[in-house]
């Protein structure tokens, strides 16, 4: 039986691995050998938790206020050792984190075949996303097997030149991981949230962490939520805090004691899955929000100043809006107080997926592997 490795260490890359770690545990072809590397910890248990994962390998190498020179070293060191024990037929890695461009270097360097899940994303400023862009870039030129979910991701790769005998185009996991949680209607362990959800008032979910947002950027986010939440007493803002320090010390101030802002510490998947489906309003720095949100008809306002997921803000449902502070109130307020512009966005079509990405994921493995045939590709036009 052939061996697939899937390699992953946070919680986004979780979320999106699931599905295609139950259908290769459910395959007579392959046995499956999941090895986390805790580049996140408790957010990452929590996910594997949901979807009845428990882990062959776990490198625990989270530290506090780590870096990425460190996270890369321990994973590379940690995974090599794996590979000596025994050998996987294929790696699986997903995305741009660190952990993944790790554990694709690492299986590179061994002769082990690479399978790149949502390969191909891009922004064009190598700096933004930081490390994600360089990440997904080094890892795309060192796979044997690129997963794009979408057209645009497939183009970016045949611009680099990649063979497109290597490339399938999936749609997105994230969207089979959102459709079987969000049937679970997961219950809130937060009273604050589980009594607000009762209420059926109108809700800004928050989230933010980007790297290249902390520090002044942060600052400003944390005014732009004082000044909503004193415009629109009515509305609730929740945010569920990141557990980076950084983070905390920026945002926080500015909106710790507002009587309409609910403050948490990170959610479970299923909680925030059922958060998601609850919120009015999305504003958030985050990449997988981005693609989940549509699929519930939730608009979504992203606080950067590109994008590597453009085929939303195509469809109308993901709004790029920057992150200075007086056009994260204005942005908002527009969505709160013009009907048409709020229904143009929540009504657009998700380009993302359809529930079966893990399907084709592997099918694309196994015939990698000599062992099957592709499905036809998704198509997202």
């Amino acid at each position: 039986m052939l061996k697939l490795m899937p390699i992953y260490g946070t919680r986004p890359e979780a979320i999106k691995m699931a599905p295609i770690i139950k259908a290769i545990q459910a395959s007579p072809d392959f046995d499956c050998v999941v090895t986390v590397t805790g580049q996140h910890r408790e957010m990452l248990d929590q996910v594997n938790e949901l979807f009845g994962i428990a882990p062959d390998h776990d490198l625990n190498i989270i530290a506090p206020r780590q870096t990425l020179n460190s996270i890369m070293a321990k994973t590379v060191t940690g995974l090599d050792a794996l590979f000596e024990a025994g050998a996987p037929d294929a790696v699986i890695v997903q995305g741009d984190t660190t952990t993944s461009t790790a554990a694709a270097i690492a299986a590179f360097y061994r002769g082990i075949p690479v399978v790149h899940v949502e390969a191909g994303l891009r922004s064009g400023d190598l700096f933004s996303p930081f490390p994600e862009e360089g990440n997904r870039k080094i890892s795309s030129h060192i796979s044997s097997l690129h997963l794009a979910s979408t057209s645009v991701s497939k183009a970016n790769l045949l611009r680099e030149n990649i063979n497109p005998e290597d490339i399938v185009l999936t749609g997105n996991t994230v969207i089979d991981a959102l459709l079987e949680t969000v049937d679970k209607n997961v219950p809130f362990q937060d009273r604050a949230l589980q009594d607000l959800a009762e209420t059926g008032k109108e809700i800004l979910l928050v989230t933010t962490h980007r790297r290249e947002n902390q520090g002044n950027t942060m600052d400003g986010i944390g005014r732009a939520l004082a000044r909503i939440a004193d415009a629109y007493p009515d509305l609730t803002i929740v945010l569920p805090v990141h557990k980076n320090p950084a983070v905390r010390e920026a945002v926080l101030p500015a909106i710790t004691g507002k009587p309409n802002v609910i403050i948490t510490e990170p959610l479970g998947y299923g909680a925030f899955t059922r958060l998601l489906s609850l919120a009015h309003i999305v504003l958030t720095d985050s990449r997988g929000v981005q693609e989940q949100a549509p699929s519930l008809g939730k608009p979504v306002l992203v606080m950067r100043n590109n994008t590597e997921r453009p085929e939303a803000v195509s469809a109308g449902t993901v709004k790029l809006i920057g992150t200075d502070e007086s056009v994260i109130v204005t942005e908002v307020a527009t969505l709160l107080d013009d009907a048409a512009a709020y229904s143009a966005m929540a009504n657009a079509v998700n380009p993302y997926g359809d529930g079966h990405a893990a399907a084709r994921c592997l099918a694309a493995i196994a015939q990698l592997l000599n062992v099957g045939s592709r499905l036809p590709d998704f198509n997202d036009n």
